[in-house]
């Protein structure tokens, strides 16, 4: 404790002071969130504001429940999560052992334009996606989720950084001892690539689970929403009371706040791996 307080100067304890407030800006949306979850529907509206409810009652969460299908939302959110980041995965292990092991022409060429496509937002190829799901008549389906969501550049180009820091020598080796690229690349450069690939996989199912905009577009029965497209159709549709969209957000975000609590050294771990190369 002495040799903390013996090297701390000014300038780190602004950085603590400031890293604290960003902290507690961050942290208390969804403190209140949660906390609101739990409120009646004076005790949202009380000024000045209660902190904390006058007793954790599960009641707002059982009148969403009856008032929306958030389990089939749920289920329909499993189900595109799982499926687009399974697909995922496996394109984008393929696609990272191509182009960091294998030589074919116009290798680098065709790696440097897929990561142009890094710069197009997501918001304007999303009629080309959307016009590509009717022509193949899927829309209003539960594929339509998952389809565009099947490969990322991104993920990709984080894989491929850390398939490139294994030696070409350990690859060249196999190959001689008669193992196809097939076997090394399953029995050898996966498992090595473990830490990028749980990045990958947790960074997928997150921004698979958030997914707002294409599923909106995408699908119109209400048996095919999913848990952010739900609650938006929630609020809109039935008029909401605040104390029940506050059981209802919850719903949606404890599994990812969850998940991301005990991953988030994998996570961190994985990006950086994946972008030092040796």
């Amino acid at each position: 404790m002495k040799k903390f307080f013996k090297h701390l100067t000014i300038g780190r304890v602004l950085t603590y002071v400031f890293l604290i407030i960003g902290a507690l800006i961050m942290v208390f949306p969804f403190y209140w969130m949660i906390t609101g979850a739990f409120k009646t529907s004076l005790e949202i509206q009380m000024f000045p504001p209660q902190w904390l409810p006058s007793s954790f009652s599960f009641d707002n969460f059982t009148e969403a429940l009856e008032k929306a299908p958030f389990a089939t939302y749920f289920l329909n959110s499993v189900i595109a999560m799982v499926s687009s980041v399974t697909i995922c995965t496996i394109t984008t292990i393929l696609g990272a052992f191509a182009f960091s092991k294998l030589n074919f022409p116009g290798r680098h060429i065709i790696f440097g334009l897929l990561l142009g496509l890094m710069m197009v937002p997501f918001e304007m190829i999303v009629i080309t996606n959307y016009r590509t799901i009717i022509d193949w008549g899927i829309y209003n389906t539960i594929l339509a989720l998952i389809i565009p969501f099947t490969s990322s550049i991104f993920y990709m180009y984080i894989l491929k950084g850390f398939f490139d820091s294994i030696p070409d020598s350990l690859y060249q080796a196999a190959r001689v001892d008669g193992c196809s690229n097939w076997k090394y690349l399953w029995r050898v450069m996966v498992p090595i690539a473990k830490p990028s690939l749980v990045t990958i996989i947790l960074l997928n199912a997150i921004a698979s689970w958030n997914s707002f905009l294409w599923p909106m577009l995408a699908v119109v029965d209400k048996e095919l929403r999913t848990l952010p497209f739900g609650l938006y159709a929630f609020v809109s549709e039935g008029g909401a009371k605040t104390e029940l969209m506050m059981a209802a957000s919850t719903m949606i975000v404890i599994p990812m706040i969850i998940l991301f609590i005990f991953a988030r050294k994998q996570i961190v771990n994985g990006v950086a791996r994946g972008g030092i190369k040796g």
